[in-house]
């Protein structure tokens, strides 16, 4: 039974998509030529691909990452891999809820609209059992990314001093 359930599903998936591409490039060949949908929908998913790099990009880059060693549980890997943006509702509407992606990890079921109410709760839990919340500006969470990126990169700027460092090691 669970097998022809998930066949199911994946059947009713694909004709769910099939549908979505139907109705997405039907829709631009009734208004468009087939050259300009194709322009259309190429700078379309570019610029989405941009958007959601923009909200991942702050939420995500620079964040503390597990190694072979460490033994997260499930609250500690949600909030150690991940920061909040402050922002306003304007904010909120850009970044689609995700500026609160702390809270968006734990509860991925809760609508966005809800997830700004669940931070004081998560963030006061947090405080209680030591693990670190960070939330911080949206300035701010680029130019920790950018910091992040510039020393992962150093080795790559200067390989021979990093090979030197690490022969004298040897």
């Amino acid at each position: 039974m669970l097998g022809r359930r998930r066949r199911r599903e994946a059947t009713l998936e694909l004709g769910l998509i099939a549908v979505h591409l139907t109705g997405y490039f039907g829709g631009l060949l009734l208004i468009m030529s087939p050259q300009k949908a194709i322009v259309f929908a190429v700078l379309h998913h570019a610029l989405f691909g941009l958007h959601l790099g923009s909200v991942f990009a702050p939420n995500h880059k620079g964040m503390e990452m597990p190694d072979g060693d460490t033994r997260w549980g499930h609250l500690e890997k949600q909030v150690r891999t991940s920061r909040n943006v402050n922002g306003n509702p304007v904010t909120d509407w850009l970044m689609g809820g995700l500026n609160c992606q702390i809270e968006h990890h734990l509860f991925p079921n809760m609508p966005r609209a809800n997830l700004r109410h669940a931070q004081g709760a998560v963030r006061a839990y947090c405080q209680h059992v030591g693990v670190p919340y960070l939330s911080t500006g949206i300035v701010d969470s680029y130019a920790q990314g950018l910091r992040h990126m510039h020393e992962v990169g150093q080795q790559l700027r200067h390989p021979t001093a990093v090979s030197a460092a690490t022969t004298q090691a040897s």
